[in-house]
C-alpha cells in the first residue's frame, strides 16, 4: 500500500510513466508552439518599453525612435529564423547552441554556448515571472509590495506542472499562449483601426522632431540609441528554443520544428513592430508601475472588461513563458551530463518521463534571483539576452563550418545565410556588452566564465573517476586477509544477528566495545564469557566519551600492523517501525557510515534490525550457528 508521502506525490505529479511511453509525450505543433515559443512570443510585453525606458531622458522625441529601433530588431529576428530553421533539417535530433558549436567549432566554444544559455535560462524564468507579476500589478496595484512571494509561488506552480511530464505542461499552457495570440490580434486590430481611421485619442506624450545637436552630444544620443537597441534586443530571447527542443515534436520532427519556427517569428514580428508603433502613434510611455501594453489596452479597449482579459492574459503568458526555460534547460543539462559536463543525476529522467533533477535545480536558481532582484523586471533585463546573441554567434557560425565541411546542395547559400547572421549576432553581443556593462551586464561577462570553469572540473573529475575504476586486470581482485569488526555495546538480539552475519563472511571476526562507562565493562565482560560464543572481546577505552575516534583509531591500527588488507565493519542497526521512533534512537550505524566513508579498504555494512517484527533468526538458532560455526573452524584447525 502506498505511504502517504507517495500518495501526496501521485496527487502532484501524476502516477509513473512506463519508458515506452516516451513517443506518446511527444508535441504536436500546435502545442510546441505554446511550450517552444511562449517565451518569444511574450517578449513584446516588455520589450518596447526596455527601448524607451532607456530613451525617457529624450522626452518626447524618444517616440520619434522607437519604431526605427524596433525595425531594425524585427529585420536581425528575420535574420536569426532563417538561420535557425537551416539549423533545425542538419540537426534532427536537436540543434542548440552547445551541440552546434561543440560539433564544429571544438569544446570551449560548445562550453561558452552551455554556459551562456544554462544563464539565459535562469534569467528566462526570473524575468518572464517578475514581467507578468509587474503586469497584473499594473492592474491590481495592492499586489505592488508582495511581488517576491508571488513570483516565488508562481516559480513553485510551474515547476509542479512541469513535473508532470511534458504533455501535461503542453496542454496546461496552451489555452494562455493562445487567448493571448487573440488578444494582442484584437488590440492591435483596434488600435491601427482608430489610427487610421482618426479616432485615436489624444497622446499622452506627443512625439516631437529631435533638434541638432552638438558633436558631443551626438555621441551620446547614439550611445542612447545603441543601449535602447541593446535592451529591445530581449525580444529575440526564446529564438533559439525550437531548434534547441526537435526531438520534442512528432514526427517529422524537423519539418515541424522549421514549420512552428516560421509562425513563432511571424507573431513575434508583427506584434512587437505593431506594439511599437502604437506607442508611438497613442504617445505612450512606459512607468515603474504601468507597461506600455497596459497603457495601450487601457487607452484602446476603454478600461473595460477586454482590458482586464488582456492583462490576465499577458499576466499568464509571462508566466508560462518561463515554461521555455523549464523544457529547455532540463534537456540543455542532460545533454552535458552526458557529456561528463554537469552531474550525472540530470542525465536521468523522472517518474513523469521528465528530467526533474533539472527543473527542480532551474526553480531553485530562479527563486535565488527574484529574491536578490527583489522580482523587479527593469533590474533583471540587463542581465538578460546577453548570453542569448553569444549563443546566437556561436551557433550560426558553427553552421559555417558544418555547411564547409559537408558542401551539400545549396552549401554556400546556406554558409553565407549563417555567415550574415553570425556577424550581425556578434556585433550586437559587442554593442550589448558595451552598453549596458555598467548597468549589471559585468555580472553576467563574471559568470559565464565561472560556470564554464566549474563544467571543465566536473568533467576533469569524470575522466580520472573512469581511469581509477576501469580495470586493467593488474590488479587482484580478491583481498589476502578479511578482517570482520563488529562494535557492541551489549549482548541483545541486534547485537548477535550482526555477528551471524560478521561469521559467514571472515573467520576473522572482533566483536569491538567502545567504553564509555568503565563500571559496565566487567558485567559485559562476565556474560559475554557466559554467552561462550567463541568470537574475542575486545574493549577500547574512551576517555573523552567518544565512539567514533576510539574505533577508527583500532581499524587504523590493524591495517598499519598488516593484519588485515580488507576490513569490515558490520554495524547492528535498529529500525523502528513507526517514522517518530527514528526520532527516539542514536544514529549510531549513520556516524559510522559517515566516518569511514572516505577510508580505502574499510567497508561498512548494516545489518538491519525491524521492532516489532518477527526475526528471521530467534536467539537460539543464532547462538546454535555461532557456536556450531566456531565448533566447525576449530576442528577444521586442528585437522589441519
Amino acid at each position: 500500500m502506498p505511504t502517504p508521502l507517495i500518495r501526496l506525490k501521485r496527487v502532484l505529479f501524476g502516477r509513473p510513466l512506463p519508458s515506452d511511453r516516451l513517443d506518446h509525450e511527444r508535441l504536436n505543433k500546435k502545442t510546441a508552439l505554446a511550450v517552444l515559443s511562449s517565451d518569444a512570443i511574450s517578449s513584446v510585453a516588455y520589450a518596447t518599453d526596455q527601448i524607451l525606458l532607456v530613451l525617457v531622458v529624450l522626452g518626447g522625441a524618444a517616440l520619434s525612435y522607437v519604431l526605427p529601433i524596433s525595425a531594425v530588431i524585427v529585420g536581425l529576428l528575420v535574420l536569426v529564423a532563417l538561420s535557425y530553421r537551416q539549423t533545425v533539417f542538419a540537426y534532427p535530433n536537436g540543434g542548440g547552441s552547445y551541440t552546434v558549436a561543440k560539433d564544429n567549432l571544438g569544446q570551449i566554444p560548445g562550453l561558452i554556448a552551455a554556459a551562456s544559455l544554462l544563464t539565459d535560462y535562469i534569467l528566462t524564468v526570473s524575468v518572464s515571472v517578475s514581467g507578468g507579476v509587474a503586469q497584473i500589478a499594473s492592474a491590481y496595484p495592492e499586489l505592488k509590495p508582495h511581488t517576491v512571494v508571488v513570483c516565488v509561488i508562481v516559480i513553485f506552480v510551474l515547476t509542479t506542472v512541469n513535473l508532470r511530464g511534458v504533455r501535461e505542461s503542453g496542454v496546461a499552457f496552451s489555452v494562455p499562449t493562445y487567448v493571448f495570440i487573440a488578444m494582442m490580434l484584437a488590440l492591435i486590430t483596434t488600435g491601427l483601426w482608430h489610427v487610421f481611421t482618426g479616432t485615436i485619442s489624444a497622446p499622452s506624450a506627443a512625439p516631437t522632431a529631435p533638434a541638432p545637436l552638438s558633436a558631443p552630444a551626438g555621441a551620446a544620443l547614439i550611445f542612447l540609441i545603441l543601449r535602447a537597441f541593446a535592451e529591445g534586443c530581449v525580444a529575440m530571447t526564446g529564438t533559439e528554443a525550437i531548434s534547441n527542443g526537435v526531438g520534442a515534436f512528432k514526427a517529422p520532427s524537423s519539418r515541424n520544428a522549421a514549420t512552428t519556427l516560421g509562425w513563432m517569428a511571424a507573431i513575434l514580428a508583427t506584434f512587437f513592430l505593431s506594439t511599437s508603433f502604437l506607442a508611438h502613434r497613442y504617445g505612450v510611455m512606459p512607468t515603474a508601475i504601468d507597461p506600455v501594453t497596459s497603457q495601450l489596452g487601457r487607452r484602446i479597449f476603454g478600461g473595460g472588461a477586454l482590458y482586464y482579459v488582456l492583462q490576465y492574459a499577458t499576466f499568464a503568458l509571462l508566466v508560462l513563458a518561463a515554461n521555455t526555460a523549464f523544457a529547455d534547460f532540463p534537456r540543455l543539462s542532460s545533454i552535458l551530463a552526458r557529456d561528463g559536463f554537469m552531474p550525472r543525476q540530470f542525465a536521468a529522467r523522472g517518474d513523469r518521463l521528465a528530467f526533474s533533477n533539472g527543473i527542480i535545480a532551474l526553480a531553485g536558481l530562479a527563486m535565488v534571483l527574484v529574491w536578490v532582484f527583489h522580482g523587479d523586471t527593469s533590474a533583471l533585463i540587463p542581465l538578460y539576452a546577453i548570453g542569448v546573441f553569444v549563443c546566437f554567434t556561436l551557433s550560426q557560425a558553427g553552421m559555417v563550418m558544418h555547411w564547409l565541411r559537408c558542401r551539400e546542395a545549396g552549401w554556400r547559400r546556406r554558409a553565407l545565410l549563417n555567415g550574415v547572421g553570425a556577424l550581425a549576432t556578434a556585433l550586437v553581443s559587442i554593442v550589448q556588452v558595451a552598453t549596458k556593462f555598467t548597468h549589471g551586464a559585468w555580472i553576467v561577462v563574471l559568470i559565464i566564465p565561472m560556470i564554464i570553469y566549474l563544467l571543465l572540473r566536473i568533467h576533469r573529475h569524470y575522466e580520472h573517476f573512469s581511469n581509477e575504476v576501469a580495470y586493467t586486470g593488474q590488479s587482484p581482485l580478491m583481498f589476502l586477509h578479511h578482517t570482520v569488526i563488529v562494535p557492541v555495546n551489549g549482548i541483545t538480539k541486534p547485537t548477535a544477528g550482526a555477528l551471524v552475519y560478521a561469521t559467514t563472511i571472515s573467520e576473522d571476526v572482533r566483536a569491538v566495545y567502545v567504553e564509555v562507562e568503565p563500571t559496565a565493562t566487567a558485567e559485559l565482560r562476565r556474560t559475554w564469557q557466559e554467552w561462550d560464543i567463541g568470537v574475542e572481546l575486545i574493549v577500547v577505552p574512551s576517555p573523552y566519551r567518544s565512539v567514533l575516534r576510539p574505533l577508527s583509531d583500532f581499524v587504523n591500527a590493524i591495517i598499519a600492523r598488516d593484519d588485515a588488507d580488507l576490513v569490515t565493519i558490520v554495524v547492528p542497526e535498529i529500525v523502528p517501525r513507526t517514522w517518530w521512533g527514528h526520532l527516539l534512537h542514536n544514529k549510531t550505524a549513520l556516524f559510522i557510515r559517515t566516518a569511514f566513508l572516505f577510508r580505502p579498504n574499510v567497508v561498512v555494512t548494516a545489518i538491519p534490525y525491524h521492532i516489532g517484527r518477527s526475526p528471521r533468526l530467534r536467539d537460539l538458532m543464532m547462538h546454535d550457528e555461532l557456536l556450531d560455526s566456531t565448533v566447525e573452524r576449530e576442528a577444521v584447525k586442528q585437522a589441519s
